[in-house]
């Protein structure tokens, strides 16, 4: 893990830079669509080999759908990827690939969508992928293993919340939370606030860092060596209280990664990443 440069909070008006990936990363916008093609060409050989199931419902909304994708054999468990994007932008379709890990290593793959920002709340996107896990947990048996990035992070570290009602909370092995973000009160102070209509106590209850993890959770938190002061921040933030509270917990970084990179890993069997979510 390599160490962290602390800083000072500075002005309510910076707290918005320290947020912002897309300036801090150069071509950031090619980003997404790249993800985009990488996905749709995988989607495309999982779906011909009949090993793709696209857009299955786990709720009457337009946007509560998830894509599973099967291993070659007999799921050894089921993997989840939840995405970010700050809770108010992309769906499932554009990180299809990032299965490519786990389902190498025997595990099936599930991927949500959920309702953005403006349209919901964040607590209200919290309990569709509540809902989402319990449906997708009834398709494949065997201990769960969750990964979100970023505002995904957060979503999947809420479901080891005490607060939070999950029928299949005892299945889950572990959570890899991705450049998470585990206290969202800093997000009040900066303009996207404006889509995410957060007030100070949904922040409050919101923030998996100001919660109770369920006994025997199990949390690995993990960042870009490359990422913004903020995220490298909060990725130490939420291991750190939640060791505390007699959780399982461990943080580390991946040096020469940043935001937008640091996800590839899980399209690779043996990288670290994806070794963290298959539990070794």
């Amino acid at each position: 893990m390599q160490a962290v440069s602390w800083t000072t909070g500075g002005a309510l008006g910076d707290i918005g830079r320290a947020y912002d990936n897309v300036g801090a990363i150069p071509d950031a916008r090619a980003y997404p669509a790249r993800w985009s093609e990488a996905a749709a060409v995988f989607r495309d050989r999982l779906a011909a080999e009949g090993r793709a199931r696209l857009g299955l419902p786990y709720g009457a909304g337009p946007r509560h759908a998830y894509d599973l994708f099967l291993p070659a054999g007999t799921p050894i468990g089921l993997a989840v990827f939840v995405h970010g994007g700050y809770w108010k932008a992309f769906d499932r379709s554009v990180w299809s690939h990032l299965a490519a890990g786990p389902l190498a290593r025997g595990l099936a793959v599930a991927l949500p969508s959920y309702t953005l920002c403006p349209e919901a709340r964040i607590g209200a996107i919290t309990a569709e992928i509540a809902a989402f896990l319990d449906r997708a947990a009834a398709e494949v048996p065997g201990p769960i293993h969750l990964a979100g990035h970023s505002a995904g992070g957060h979503l999947v570290t809420r479901m080891l919340c005490t607060d939070l009602s999950l029928a299949c909370a005892g299945r889950i092995a572990q959570v890899v939370s991705i450049s998470g973000v585990h206290d969202l009160r800093p997000l009040l102070g900066t303009g996207m606030n404006e889509i995410l209509r957060l007030d100070a106590d949904e922040a409050r209850a919101e923030s998996p860092a100001l919660r109770e993890p369920r006994p025997g959770a199990r949390l690995i938190a993990v960042a870009g060596g490359d990422e913004l002061p903020e995220f490298r921040r909060q990725n130490l933030l939420l291991p750190t209280v939640w060791h505390g509270l007699r959780a399982e917990t461990a943080a580390f970084e991946i040096a020469g990664t940043h935001h937008f990179s640091v996800i590839q890993g899980l399209a690779d069997p043996e990288s670290a990443l994806t070794r963290a979510l298959a539990g070794g």
